[in-house]
């Protein structure tokens, strides 16, 4: 992995940590996933049209379905997380969501993919998940604190699993297929935008409420949130997604402290411990 892959993964993580803590204060808010979404298309309109006559892209029918594939997955992926933070804490939700989803990639890249990485990329990931696992805390004694820790839990892994799905689909897409991150994440967010239109229907006066509630968020997700997955998806295009996936999730480290500096979450002592395990995984990774 490059010092400019790694840099970039790196700021990736911080943008992707600050709009996540934006959309945990939006929590479950009619509309926040279309709102942010329909945005974000807006603004990637006239880049994506400057951006096909520039480069005179001409994409094929196989390409054009990884494009509908990537936005049909973000949609599930957008939805759970936003019902996680609905019912739990940013750092019980986010950690866990990013914290599994390395494993599951790592796992598929290797079997679906035929990806090696080496044993020093292995021991990373091991310690990497290891210190997220640290983070989240004790599994059993998490479901003991209530109905809405198991939900958050329970929507977190669903996400998880999304995550890992986008991860490989898209990393075929800009590797294999040759489609520009650029193109992939723009044209995405537009067909995104497009399918969750008619879910918004008979809900316009909430909507409304959300945007005037949480304005900021929604442009701070709509902004940061396309501007983190194409530093991450001109990584992958370069780099081996069993590297780049798990580096990424260093982001939880920066969530969490988010969490807790800004949301008054507790158990810092413990979460600094993680942090230290998590470092020492990020090193392995990127001298391997």
């Amino acid at each position: 992995m490059s010092h400019l892959t790694l840099l970039l993964v790196l700021i990736a993580a911080f943008v992707h940590a600050s709009w996540n803590f934006l959309a945990k204060k939006a929590g479950s808010s009619t509309g926040f996933v279309w709102l942010f979404s329909t945005l974000s298309a807006i603004l990637y309109v006239p880049v994506i049209v400057l951006f096909v006559i520039v480069e005179r892209v001409q994409l094929d029918w196989l390409q054009m379905l990884f494009i509908l594939g990537t936005a049909s997955l973000h949609i599930a992926y957008f939805l759970f997380l936003q019902r996680g933070y609905a019912a739990g804490d940013l750092s019980l939700a986010y950690p866990l969501a990013r914290g599994v989803a390395p494993l599951i990639s790592a796992l598929g890249a290797i079997l679906l993919l035929g990806e090696r990485p080496s044993i020093v990329a292995l021991a990373g990931i091991v310690l990497l998940l290891g210190g997220v696992i640290f983070l989240v805390g004790n599994p059993l004694r998490i479901l003991k604190q209530g109905a809405g820790a198991r939900v958050a839990i329970g929507y977190a892994l669903l996400t998880s699993l999304f995550i890992a799905a986008y991860t490989l689909w898209d990393k075929y897409a800009v590797s294999m297929l040759l489609i520009s991150p650029l193109l992939l994440d723009g044209s995405s967010n537009v067909a995104r935008a497009v399918l969750l239109t008619p879910s918004m229907l008979g809900k316009w006066s909430k909507v409304r409420e959300t945007w005037r509630e949480h304005r900021r968020e929604v442009v701070g997700v709509a902004l940061l949130s396309p501007l983190a997955y194409v530093l991450v998806l001109y990584a992958m295009s370069t780099s081996p997604v069993s590297y780049v996936a798990p580096l990424r999730e260093c982001s939880v480290l920066i969530g969490t402290f988010m969490g807790t500096r800004f949301l008054a979450e507790k158990q810092v002592w413990r979460r600094l411990g993680a942090a230290s395990i998590i470092l020492a995984g990020i090193v392995l990774l990127a001298i391997s």
